[in-house]
């Protein structure tokens, strides 16, 4: 365990049963349909390319950076698009992949905009959900959850502080004494 945690809350082992079980469920239900994976950057990555060779359907990937948190623990309530998809998403089926889902006001925002792009269907895909955390107000329907998690500041897999602890292979509780 990294030295900068409390404690590890989900293995290595955990995560990659749990995709395994979303990508096939994604793939059961996504059959027969032109399927838009799309990727919120930077800290989907690991989750994405994981979760896409869990999908066995034919499916298109892209990609959308968003920040709302900049170097701090919690959200600024401003989202920001730092780089758009590449494609249209027009008559697709979008399936939006989060890392982590807490006060719901990325996701939300998100959403909104995508969906006023004209897509078929469009869902949300995220690895972590932390249902303490959602702002007031703010309603998120995640068709796909991996783990509901406690109102923890957690990294790995993907999710940093401060740009750091992405490339853990497992998902950790940041002791306080690494942001206070």
């Amino acid at each position: 365990m990294h030295p900068d945690l409390e404690r590890i809350l989900l293995t290595e082992n955990d995560i990659a049963a749990r995709v395994r079980e979303m990508g096939a469920e994604i793939s059961r239900d996504y059959e027969g349909k032109e399927l838009l994976l799309v990727s919120v950057l930077k800290g989907s990555v690991i989750f994405m390319a994981d979760l896409m060779r869990s999908v066995s359907i034919p499916a298109a990937i892209d990609f959308l950076a968003v920040s709302s948190y900049g170097m701090g623990e919690k959200t600024s309530g401003v989202v920001k698009i730092n780089m758009d998809l590449g494609q249209s998403v027009e008559g697709k089926h979008l399936l939006i992949v989060e890392d982590i889902l807490d006060s719901g006001m990325t996701l939300s925002y998100i959403r909104d905009l995508l969906g006023g792009r004209s897509p078929a269907s469009i869902q949300i895909c995220t690895l972590l959900d932390k249902p303490e955390r959602r702002a007031k107000g703010v309603a998120v329907d995640c068709r796909y959850t991996g783990f509901v998690i406690p109102d923890a500041f957690v990294v790995g897999y993907g999710l940093d502080f401060a740009e750091k602890y992405r490339n853990l292979p497992y998902i950790g509780v940041l002791s306080p004494r690494m942001y206070c």
